[in-house]
């Protein structure tokens, strides 16, 4: 069974986890920008958390289901409708065969995580379904949603309906994602010497429209470049914030390259890689300075909600 495209949406992508183990030989992660939104979602229609779906930027994809459906939608607060019915985001939605799911755009964050039960069937490469959009491989032929696309689907985990059904029960995301305009990210200090405190010090950075699945681009008081005049090539991760010779920093995201020769002048932790991926050009972006026990403490509550609500849906 598939679903087939009726309109693909600004940019929409097959995601999982990622793919691991292979920067060495220059190959990045790619997976979903938003991990935590992502895994609330497979999580919601009992999937594996490595399972497929389907990651919509800013716009979101029209879809024929070609089977009944478990789906979730999660992430970005993205208004969306079956058969011309609206339903709700965090929680589960049973969809009838023949189903037509339209999402719209997003009026909060940027992207939207769209888990069906079984998830997406297509081939992996390197170990990953996820799509490597530069290099053109993995996902739907490695490359964003088109019309006219079907998407092989996993064998179902509920039974058919007739009817569409959504849960009473909602998952809220906070405190990990706010959706604010305004988003705060707390980063651990980078390299390059009295980057990070420039950094800090800015009242403010907005998002550039320029931004993508590889990097947010931020506009500001450009920051003194002489730190990055001879800087060399060094590795480089999702959340690595980078300045180029004009001074307005790049924080990488999930595509982002296996190295880089810009200075690195922070990092942003792990548990607020969600947040960063959900910020929409125009938003406005600060940083705070933590050490790597607080990281580490953030991230560990973090997953600690995750397995609550693993615990949680299968009661």
């Amino acid at each position: 069974m598939h679903i087939e495209v009726i309109e693909g949406g600004l940019l929409t992508t097959v995601q999982d986890r990622g793919r691991h183990g292979w920067r060495h030989l220059g190959v990045g992660c790619a997976g979903a920008a938003d991990a935590y939104s992502a895994a609330v979602a497979n999580l919601l229609v009992g999937n594996p958390p490595d399972a497929a779906l389907l990651e919509a930027t800013l716009r979101g994809p029209t879809l024929r289901f070609e089977r009944a459906a478990t789906i979730a939608l999660c992430g970005a607060d993205m208004a969306a409708d079956v058969d011309g019915i609206p339903v709700a985001p965090w929680r589960r939605i049973v969809l009838a065969d023949g189903a037509t799911l339209r999402l719209r755009n997003a009026q909060r964050g940027a992207r939207l995580y769209l888990a069906i039960d079984g998830g997406i069937a297509v081939a992996p490469v390197l170990g990953s379904r996820s799509t490597e959009l530069r290099a053109g491989f993995g996902g739907h032929r490695g490359r964003a949603l088109r019309p006219g696309d079907r998407l092989p689907l996993g064998d179902a985990t509920q039974s058919p309906s007739a009817t569409l059904q959504q849960a009473d029960a909602w998952f809220d995301p906070s405190p990990d994602l706010t959706f604010a305009p305004d988003a705060n990210l707390r980063v651990l200090a980078g390299s390059a010497q009295g980057g990070c405190e420039a950094l800090i010090a800015a009242p403010a950075w907005t998002v550039a429209p320029a931004s993508n699945r590889q990097g947010v681009r931020l506009l500001g008081a450009a920051l003194t470049t002489g730190f990055a005049a001879d800087a060399r090539s060094e590795p480089v991760l999702p959340g690595t914030v980078q300045v180029p010779p004009d001074g307005r920093p790049i924080v990488l995201l999930c595509d982002a390259q296996t190295v880089g020769g810009y200075a690195r002048v922070a990092h942003v932790i792990e548990a607020d890689l969600p947040r960063l991926a959900q910020c929409r050009p125009g938003d406005r972006v600060r940083f705070a300075l933590v050490d790597e026990d607080a990281a580490f403490t953030l991230r560990r509550a973090q997953t600690q909600r995750l397995a609550r609500l693993a615990v949680a849906l299968r009661r």
